[in-house]
């Protein structure tokens, strides 16, 4: 099982970026799926964005144009650049692994401690 360390969450004004980094030890990355979902206070957890293969990537409908998802296979570390950020965008952000691509939480079943994201209006 490979373990998942996120940072690079913080307090972000409307419009601002934030870059997300997912370190993971155990296993490599590009072994993997990898995604990225993030759950708001009384809200269920959702997904964000996966990479797997070389380089293909899913993006949910409300982050499609403004997050990018990466990785560095010789950093073993998984990347999500969230740009034009909005208030609706807090929330806790969580890494995860998985065996087959899919944008459900269930198929995921590594996760990192989580990072929290705020953006102010």
């Amino acid at each position: 099982q490979v373990q998942l360390v996120e940072s690079g969450g913080g307090l972000v004004q409307a419009g601002g970026s934030l870059r997300l980094s997912c370190a993971a030890s155990g296993r490599t990355v590009s072994s993997y799926v990898m995604g990225w979902f993030r759950q708001a206070p009384g809200k269920e957890r959702e997904f964000v964005a996966h990479i797997w293969s070389a380089a293909f990537t899913v993006y949910g409908d409300s982050v499609r144009g403004r997050f990018t998802i990466s990785r560095d296979n010789a950093k073993n570390t998984v990347y999500l650049q969230m740009n034009s950020l909005k208030p609706e965008d807090t929330a806790v952000y969580y890494c995860a692994a998985a065996r087959r691509p899919s944008t459900r939480s269930a198929a995921f079943d590594s996760w990192g401690q989580g990072t929290q994201v705020t953006v102010s209006s």
